[in-house]
């Protein structure tokens, strides 16, 4: 798998676990990580602590520490009182910030060590982080420093982190003179939001003044690297109550100029039958390889019918019945009531059947991370299509890959363009059938095996992909349209990713779906492979398939329609 992917994917695995842990200890449901920022439902949640934003390279146990932090905050401090407490100059502004994040730390139940240990992993590994990037070698930088070292360990209790306490111990003294007061108080009032601000911004405004007087704004270069590098203030310019455009907490650059979503060149993007990228050998040995899955699996579609149909079928006159007792005079009978004056089977009743008239989309992320999952999918996919058909509905099964791995022929083109900024989307797009609505899923059982095919599985554009199934969908005449997106993690191209927005991809995705859920004519659906997709699909599903497709997968994804059609 392309490293830059894998790196992605690991990410947001690990942003899923710690979304799960601040559910968990707020009680909130809503809370999920979109882009690598917590948001309630579709609102971003304003976090202006420093320590709390690891980077991609940090380990599981600091991002275990932030997101613990994060659920005390929304726990324990009313974002309305800190926000109109809050100064409005810059250095004030983040002392107070981090003042109010020591505070709910320091509120970590008793009962639960492990979080208090992960907070402690996360704060030590930010001190150190800070000090050995050379930021403490400023007056300025090392006075930020302290004060963050002092205040979190008089709040909390805790030592000062061990390897910079010689470093900061000639300012810890003289801030304990300046402070002494603000800092117990600090401690004495951690349970009251309120008096714990009056203190916090005695100190916010003692640190301002020191700062000042040590050479003026703008003097020491090095000392704004420190505020900018070390404490930066991530939201200090949004409105943290705005509802989210997309998974990013920022637009990206191409969408915050107003330009929308880019492609660079669609001269090599494809659509393609996916049987004719394979040898007809090979996939007939595929189709044989599912089969044997299928068998060995225990699959029922007969089952599987029979759900879908008491799901999907809705009551519909197919005709009439006559001979009946009562009913409507059915006039064709009347000769037969002359020659026949006792008869009272004159009559005729509509006969009322169950119709599914609908349509069920699969779109199959065919990026590389979900190679290890491609037997299990093409599994799932082939009895659903069975089933669908047995019952009177239409299915397709699409899948969305890329021609190339990072960018193809399109990088090469841009960099032959003279590399111009914000390219938009630049990769080679591909996109896979591997059974069409007009085509039976007897003459698609090779083609549906051609998923098996894992060289196929490069990068994802999910925002074209999901599109594209939707324009693809509304050509049919079914009544109920579904598209389930079967994927595991966020949009991937590397390309794209390294020549715009990191989230660029993501916030397409999210404006998809929600013209798509505005429009009204396709229901979608999000079935994440091990990931919870909510952050993406406001219908999700997350399936375990680690070990691989059974009945019981099938029954989870039929209660995933039967959920959305109570709402």
């Amino acid at each position: 798998m392309n490293s830059t992917t894998d790196d992605a994917r690991h990410q947001q695995h690990v942003e899923e676990r710690c979304a799960a842990a601040i559910r968990a200890l707020t009680g909130d449901p809503d809370l999920r990580f979109r882009g690598g920022r917590l948001h309630r439902g579709h609102i971003r949640l304003a976090v202006h602590a420093p320590h709390l934003h690891p980077g991609p390279g940090d380990g599981l146990g600091s991002f275990r520490g932030a997101a613990d932090g994060l659920a005390l905050r929304v726990r324990h401090s009313d974002p309305e009182l800190h926000r109109a407490l809050r100064p409005a100059e810059p250095v004030p502004r983040l002392v107070f910030d981090m003042l109010e994040q020591f505070r709910v730390e320091a509120l970590a139940p008793e009962h639960l060590p492990g979080i208090v240990t992960n907070l402690r992993h996360r704060h030590v590994a930010w001190s150190l982080e800070f000090h050995r990037s050379g930021l403490t070698e400023t007056a300025r930088g090392l006075l930020l420093y302290t004060v963050a070292q002092v205040c979190r360990a008089r709040v909390t209790g805790q030592p000062v982190v061990a390897e910079t306490q010689e470093v900061i111990e000639s300012a810890r003294a003289d801030l304990a003179t300046r402070m002494g007061e603000d800092l117990a108080g600090l401690r004495r009032h951690r349970r009251d939001q309120p008096r714990h601000a009056d203190h916090a911004l005695a100190i916010a405004g003692l640190v301002d003044e020191m700062l000042r007087s040590a050479g003026g704004e703008g003097a020491d270069v090095r000392h704004r690297n420190a505020v900018r590098a070390g404490m930066t203030l991530i939201d200090d310019e949004e409105d943290a109550s705005a509802p989210a455009l997309a998974a990013d907490t920022r637009p990206s650059r191409a969408f915050n100029a107003g330009e929308g979503y880019r492609v660079f060149t669609t001269a090599y993007d494809r659509e393609q039958a996916a049987s004719s990228l394979v040898r007809p050998e090979l996939l007939a040995q595929y189709r044989r390889q599912l089969d044997r899955v299928i068998t060995a699996r225990g699959l029922n579609p007969a089952r599987l019918a029979r759900a879908l149909q008491a799901l999907f079928a809705e009551p519909a006159v197919q005709g009439w019945d006559g001979a009946h007792e009562e009913g409507r005079l059915d006039g064709r009978r009347l000769a037969q009531l002359i020659a026949t004056p006792v008869e009272r089977r004159l009559f005729r009743t509509e006969r009322v059947e169950p119709v599914t008239d609908c349509l069920l989309t699969f779109l199959v992320d065919c990026s590389g991370s979900m190679k290890q999952h491609a037997e299990s999918v093409a599994g799932l996919v082939d009895v659903f299509a069975r089933a669908l058909e047995r019952i009177g509905c239409t299915s397709e099964v699409l899948g969305y890959t890329t021609g190339a791995w990072n960018g193809g022929r399109a990088v090469k083109d841009w960099r032959r363009a003279g590399r111009p900024p914000h390219p938009g989307r630049l990769n080679e797009r591909r996109h896979l059938v591997f059974k069409s609505a007009e085509t039976s899923w007897r003459r698609a059982r090779p083609d549906i095996a051609a998923l098996l095919k894992t060289d196929l599985y490069r990068e994802g554009v999910d925002g074209e992909a999901v599109t594209w199934a939707c324009d693809r969908a509304r050509q049919q005449a079914a009544k109920n349209r579904f598209l389930v997106v079967i994927s595991d993690g966020s949009p991937m191209d590397s390309a794209t990713h390294m020549t715009n927005d990191a989230h660029y991809l993501d916030q397409h995705l999210a404006e998809v779906v929600r013209l798509e859920e505005r429009a009204g004519s396709v229901r979608i659906h999000g079935l994440g492979v091990g990931l919870d997709l909510s952050a993406h699909y406001g219908r999700s599903h997350a399936l375990d398939l680690s070990g691989g497709v059974s009945n019981g997968v099938l029954a989870e994804i039929v209660g995933m329609f039967s959920g959305a059609r109570r709402r």
